[in-house]
This record gives C-alpha cells, sequence and structure tokens, in this order.
C-alpha cells in the first residue's frame, strides 16, 4: 500500500464528511458496483425463489441474511480502486470465492446482525485480522467512529425500506388501468395464496433490486469510515507531507553534491587537524589551575557534606537497637508514611477515595437539611402549610329505588304481618311491601349505597359483599318472586308465600327499628 498513490485527498475528516467521501467513491465507480453486485446476487435470489416458491417470505428472508457474504466483493473493489489499481469485471468475480473464506460463518452468525459491520469488515478482510489481535485492533478502532457506523446501518435500514415501498407504489401507478380496477381489497382477500404468490416473489425483487443500488453505497461509506480512522491513528496525511518533502530534498541534494564532487579536487587544502589534547598535557599543565589542583578540589568537596556526613559513636550499639534515638528526617524530605501513602493512593484508589468523599458530604448536606426541616416544621408550616379543601358533600340517601318510596315513614310497623293480609287480595302489593322493607333496611341498617339507576341484580352483588348469608339467600329469592311478579305477573304459591314472611321475621323481627 503506498499512500502517495491513493486517488482521494488524504486528511482527518469529520465522520459525516467521511461518509460523503465513500457516496462520492462508489459514484465514481457505481457502474463496476453495481454491475458485479447484480452478476453475484440476482442469479442467487432467483434460485431461492424457485427452489422456495411456496414460502417467498423465506426466501427474501435467507437472502437478506446473506448480505455479509455479497458485501466482500465492492470492498475487495474499492480497496484496490483507491491506490488506482481498480480491477477489472472478470477479476473481480474471479476474487470472490476467494474473498468469502475468511471468518465467514462468524460473519454469518453472531456477528450478522452488528450494527457496525461495514466499518469493522476491513479489519477481516484487509488487515486479516483475528481472535486476540482483531478484538485489540477493534477497541482502538471504535474509541471514535463506533457512534457514527451504527447510524450509517440504522439509516441503510430505513432507506432500504423506503426505496422498496417507493418500488412496489411505482409498480402499482404503472398498471394498466383494467388491472387496476380488477386488484381490489376484497378479490386480494378472498382470493387463494397460490394464486397471488407470484405477486410476493415480484415484491421481492423489488427489494433485489433496492440492493444493487443501496449497498455498493452502504459498504463504500463503511470503508470510508474506516480510511478515516486510519488516517487519524496512524498520521497519514503527514507521511504523506513527509514524503513529499524527502523527495524535493533529493532532487535538490543530488545537484548540490555533484557541484562539490567537481569543485573540492580544486580546493587547496589550507588547515591540518589538530591532535585533542588529554588533561596531562604539557599545555594544560602551565595553565594558572592546573588539572592536577582541580583534582584535588573537586576531592575536597566530595569529602565534605552533604555528599559525606561523617557521625562519631562514643557507645556501643546494635544496628537495630530500640534505645537509640530515631534518625530524624532530612531536611526538605517527605516522611516515610506520607509517600506510603501517596503510592497508594494511585489513580483507581484516588478516585475511589474521592468518590467516597463525595457521597460522605453528600450525606452529612442532605442529612443537614433534613434536620433543620425537621427542627423548625411548625414554622415552615407557616408559609408551605396547603389550605384545607372544603369537606365534600355528603350524598343524600335517596328515598326511591325502582319507582318504590323507601322512607321508613311509609312502611307499617309489622311489615310481615301486614303483607300476611295483603296475600289473599292484593299480592302484588304484598310482595311490593316485603321487598320494599328489604330495601329499606338495606339503606338504613346496613348502610348499602344505593343508586337510583340501579338494577334488581346490581342490588344483589352490593349485598353479597356485605358476607351475611343468610341475607343473601333471602334477597335472592325475595328478588327472584319480585322479578316475577313485576314482570311477568306470575304470582307465588301459597306455601311461598308464608316462607317469605316467615323469612322476613326471621331477619328482621317483627317490625322496622326507627
Amino acid at each position: 500500500m503506498r499512500l502517495s498513490d491513493a486517488t482521494v485527498v488524504i486528511r482527518p475528516r469529520t465522520t459525516w464528511e467521511a461518509m460523503d467521501l465513500g457516496v462520492l467513491m462508489s459514484q465514481q465507480h457505481r457502474r463496476l458496483l453495481m454491475t458485479s453486485w447484480a452478476i453475484v446476487t440476482l442469479p442467487l435470489f432467483a434460485l431461492l425463489s424457485v427452489l422456495l416458491w411456496d414460502s417467498p417470505s423465506l426466501a427474501v428472508f435467507i437472502f437478506w441474511w446473506l448480505k455479509p457474504a455479497y458485501e466482500r466483493l465492492p470492498l475487495y473493489i474499492l480497496s484496490k480502486a483507491l491506490f488506482g489499481e481498480t480491477p477489472t469485471l472478470r477479476q473481480a468475480l474471479r476474487e470472490w470465492p476467494r474473498l468469502l473464506k475468511p471468518q465467514l460463518l462468524a460473519s454469518l452468525t453472531w456477528r450478522r446482525l452488528s450494527l457496525s459491520r461495514s466499518f469493522l469488515m476491513s479489519v477481516v478482510q484487509l488487515e486479516s485480522l483475528d481472535g486476540d489481535a482483531r478484538q485489540q485492533r477493534l477497541q482502538v478502532l471504535l474509541q471514535r467512529n463506533a457512534g457514527a457506523a451504527q447510524w450509517l446501518t440504522i439509516i441503510g435500514v430505513h432507506l432500504e425500506t423506503a426505496l422498496w415501498i417507493g418500488l412496489m407504489v411505482l409498480f402499482y401507478l404503472l398498471l394498466p388501468q383494467q388491472i387496476e380496477t380488477d386488484w381490489d381489497w376484497q378479490s386480494l382477500i378472498l382470493a387463494a395464496d397460490q394464486d397471488w404468490r407470484w405477486l410476493e416473489h415480484l415484491t421481492n425483487a423489488f427489494y433485489a433490486l433496492v440492493l444493487v443500488v443501496w449497498e455498493p453505497i452502504y459498504v463504500a461509506c463503511g470503508f470510508s469510515l474506516y480510511l478515516n480512522r486510519r488516517t487519524q491513528l496512524e498520521a497519514w496525511d503527514i507521511e504523506l507531507v513527509f514524503r513529499r518533502l524527502r523527495q524535493r530534498l533529493n532532487s535538490s541534494v543530488v545537484g548540490v553534491l555533484l557541484a562539490v564532487c567537481l569543485l573540492l579536487p580544486n580546493v587547496p587544502q589550507v588547515w591540518a587537524a589538530e591532535p585533542v589534547s588529554s588533561p596531562d598535557a604539557p599545555r594544560l599543565l602551565n595553565q594558572p589551575l592546573t588539572s592536577q589542583e582541580s583534582r584535588d578540589s573537586v576531592k575536597a568537596l566530595l569529602e565534605q557534606a552533604p555528599f559525606k556526613n561523617k557521625e562519631s559513636v562514643t557507645r556501643y550499639r546494635f544496628g537495630d537497637d530500640p534505645a537509640a534515638p530515631a534518625k530524624s528526617e532530612k531536611d526538605g524530605e517527605a516522611p516515610q508514611w506520607l509517600k506510603t501513602l501517596l503510592g497508594w493512593l494511585d489513580g483507581r484508589h484516588f478516585n475511589t477515595l474521592a468518590t467516597l468523599i463525595e457521597v460522605v458530604l453528600w450525606g452529612t448536606l442532605i442529612a443537614g437539611l433534613g434536620w433543620l426541616v425537621w427542627r423548625y416544621r411548625e414554622f415552615l408550616q407557616t408559609f408551605v402549610s396547603r389550605p384545607k379543601l372544603p369537606a365534600r358533600a355528603k350524598r343524600p340517601t335517596p328515598q326511591q329505588a325502582f319507582g318504590l318510596d323507601l322512607n321508613r315513614d311509609t312502611l307499617p310497623d309489622d311489615i310481615a304481618a301486614h303483607a300476611e293480609q295483603l296475600w289473599q287480595s292484593q299480592p302484588r302489593a304484598a310482595l311490593s311491601l316485603l321487598y320494599r322493607g328489604l330495601l329499606s333496611h338495606l339503606l338504613h341498617d346496613f348502610a348499602l349505597t344505593l343508586k337510583d339507576a340501579d338494577t334488581e341484580n346490581q342490588v344483589l352483588a352490593r349485598v353479597e359483599q356485605l358476607q351475611r348469608p343468610e341475607l343473601l339467600a333471602f334477597s335472592r329469592t325475595l328478588t327472584t318472586h319480585w322479578q316475577s311478579m313485576a314482570y311477568g305477573h306470575r304470582i307465588p304459591a301459597a306455601h311461598l308465600q308464608q316462607e317469605l314472611c316467615d323469612g322476613w321475621r326471621a331477619l328482621f323481627g317483627q317490625g322496622v327499628s326507627r
């Protein structure tokens, strides 16, 4: 790879400018890219459609899943064309089987759904890296351009979908009016699946045609992002500048050397090299400060403090004698405990300690504010207390339900006895009296909520919530006979009339409590 042969300007770019460069590269070689892509993908799509004629969705899914295998061919063409070695169509198609060998299984399995596929494909194909070397390389490359590569894939998915839908709409708009009239929604829904199978394969073919146009652009944008990242990491632009300078210097230095070689024999020798004098030379010994005196002066300085510290000891002691006085720290030197502490507080421990101190300070501040609010809560209530809302008006107790008067003043004292008197002459009035009494007891004695729009079944549902089995059983029996009388005009039998009165006395006694 010779950077000086690059067909594009090598310089650092922003991510979006790099992708724009990829679009221009794909436009420059669009005929070769689109033709090679169509020759590779369209026959495979036709084969999948024939083999899976009864499953059009599966055919287009497999075709879509194999996209990483197709994308290696445009990347090979662009990488060669970048340095002026654009291959022919025959050469590109001949190289495609060889390009599929490295890590194809990984590209079609766990790496298939990677959003950075177009950006990282160059690491496998152009750098031939795998394993730990590939992971280390990806960590370096993805530090800056990972977001742009992911956005490129997301935008590409939406653009593919939009172009696919646009082709289908265009196909529908170009239909003759007679055929368009026959294609109403009812005929499409009611027709058998096999009658419209060809239409599904036709829409799948539109997707294959969309990829012929879009996929080379997608691969070129990912490749340009990869080139831009390597330009930033390896300073390709600076390297090119130095190469140009070296070429200029080489051309000028050759001429200078030729001139020197021609003129040098004619120049007389006007000087001779003098031997280098040693410190013991006589010339140096006759100086005001001789070499020997300088040596003696240096030795005298080295024997004095701070180069050498002498100490006089007048008693016996061992090297680790605890009774010996501790040697004081040298002036200006940090104590040993401080050195140990600073050595422990490296980057990781220092960040942990800083985070802990921050948590303690915030906790202290929050606790202090909480204590102040609790300490002066009575004073703060004067400013922040909310005005009390007016009490909700109690809903008045309804006096009627189903057109029946539920006021206790309108009921007799002994409801059961009065109902027995009315059974023979007015059975409807007797049953109405018992039902009115039941509703009045539920309303006043059990505080049951009754509304004017409630039905008999809703009243039974509320009685069931009271968890009173005897009351619920009597209410169901009385409600059933009341509905039969009110809506079906069926009078209960004589023994049922007496059972209703006895049941009333068992639950509520003789009369109505006031």
